[in-house]
């Protein structure tokens, strides 16, 4: 079986090489002939544990190929769009479909009538985008007879970022939005090397299976959210927000994953995603105050980390040295999209704090970001620390659990450590002549 992929970035590259994985013959097609190019050197644009090795593994067997023209989808049973859907200018927050449809244009210009493919959004769209993408099929392929019920399809991707090899090759589920069995047969046939390691293959229509992914989404920024306002409680009662996380999520009802405070949640997903369903709900004429408040909490949860880090600094601010430890919005991934971190450090930046910081995943881009623009960026930790008034945790990297904390004492100006991310034990630093804070702890 073929499979073309089209969009090159970090889904469809995760998608492209895992289905090569399997043994189908992969093509990615991307416009973007630099990042075509490096691909075929393997060369990986985008930071994500494994995925180098795949991809070098599957191009040498022959089973991956990169191109930069969509004549290559030529004789592929499935057609993969897995190109960016970024929150619309407009405001409103409802994803931009313009590459969807630019996609889907260009398609209709080169489908065989002999060899007519399953086209499937893998692309995070909203309510109702598979329905269109059937009318404009209908529109530019009337010869054709573009079925309804045949040919489009839907397969949101669920891939976490530092762990989408893993998500992908063992899924919590997997979801089909079809219209009829022939389709559902061809995406049973295409899921098959699952089947022995069990995962659930979920077929719905087309507008259920878009609506999972963003309701998922949503509900697990709900759940990010509610317990960092637990720990807003718990800094003013005394309790322990970690402790009320363990007993929470031992309740199978509840579960224990996504039960980690901090500075607020980020990435390429929750935020755009919260967005494009409060779009929906405002679209359909329909009121949603739990959504908007997830947005507006999570946007002042950013602001709340920097009155905090100016408690701990005290006045003047300025010339005062912030150590920034990570950037990213989570570890394993050189993701800044929609990071907490673009938020706060420009708003210590303008009360004249000094920020060195240090991320595992730093390479060049991260200094052509604007916010970033005045960031003194350090090689190593202890570079990052020298003279510094604070150490503040941003990102919960491995690295950073296990550091030398009696050679950071010695190197700070100021005995002051700021964890976000609660990766110390308070005790054990207070022992050690710390001024520990954390989250959710009095």
């Amino acid at each position: 079986m073929k499979i073309s992929v089209i969009g090159s970035g970090y889904v469809g590259l995760v998608t492209g090489a895992c289905f090569s994985e399997f043994g189908y013959e992969v093509v990615c097609i991307d416009k973007d002939k630099k990042k075509i190019e490096l691909l075929k050197k393997n060369k990986i644009p985008i930071y994500e544990p494994g995925l180098g090795d795949l991809v070098i593994k599957n191009t040498n067997a022959n089973y991956l190929s990169f191109s930069s023209n969509l004549k290559s989808i030529r004789g592929s049973k499935i057609i993969f769009i897995a190109v960016g859907t970024p929150t619309a200018r407009r405001g409103d927050g409802e994803a931009d479909l313009k590459y969807v449809f630019q996609v889907c244009k260009q398609l209709s210009k080169l489908i065989d009538k002999n060899d007519k493919p399953i086209i499937v959004t893998k692309s995070t769209v909203p309510i109702g985008t598979g329905k269109e993408i059937i009318r404009l099929f209908q529109n530019l392929c009337p010869k054709l007879k573009y079925e309804v019920d045949y040919n489009i399809a839907s397969n949101p991707e669920f891939l976490r970022e530092g762990s989408a090899i893993e998500d992908f090759l063992r899924p919590d589920r997997v979801v089909c939005g079809v219209a009829n069995p022939q389709t559902e047969a061809i995406l049973k046939e295409l899921y098959r090397p699952l089947n022995l390691r069990e995962a659930p293959v979920v077929f719905t229509d087309i507008e259920s299976a878009e609506l999972i992914k963003y309701a998922s989404n949503a509900f697990l920024a709900l759940k990010i959210s509610f317990i960092n306002e637990v720990a807003d409680l718990c800094e003013k009662v005394g309790g322990n927000v970690q402790m009320v996380a363990k007993g929470m999520g031992l309740d199978n009802r509840i579960g224990s994953k996504f039960l980690h405070p901090g500075p607020g949640f980020g990435g390429s997903c929750f935020p755009k995603d919260t967005r494009a369903l409060y779009a929906s709900f405002k679209k359909n004429k329909l009121k949603s105050t739990l959504i908007k408040a997830v947005i507006d909490f999570n946007e002042d949860r950013k602001l709340k980390m920097v009155k905090k880090i100016k408690i701990l600094l005290k006045s003047p601010y300025k010339q005062k040295k912030v150590a920034f430890l990570g950037v990213t919005f989570k570890p394993n991934t050189d993701d800044l999209r929609e990071s907490p971190s673009l938020v706060i450090i420009p708003e210590l930046n303008k009360i004249g704090v000094d920020i060195h910081a240090h991320d595992p995943a730093f390479n060049k881009s991260f200094e052509k970001i604007k916010q970033f623009k005045k960031v003194k960026w350090k090689k190593n930790i202890f570079d990052a620390v020298k003279g510094a008034d604070m150490m503040l945790i941003h990102t919960e990297w491995n690295e950073y659990r296990g550091i030398d904390l009696e050679k950071i004492k010695k190197l700070l100006r100021n005995k002051v450590i700021l964890d976000l991310r609660n990766i110390f034990n308070r005790e054990e630093l207070e022992n050690m002549g710390y001024s520990y804070s954390s989250i959710g702890k009095k």
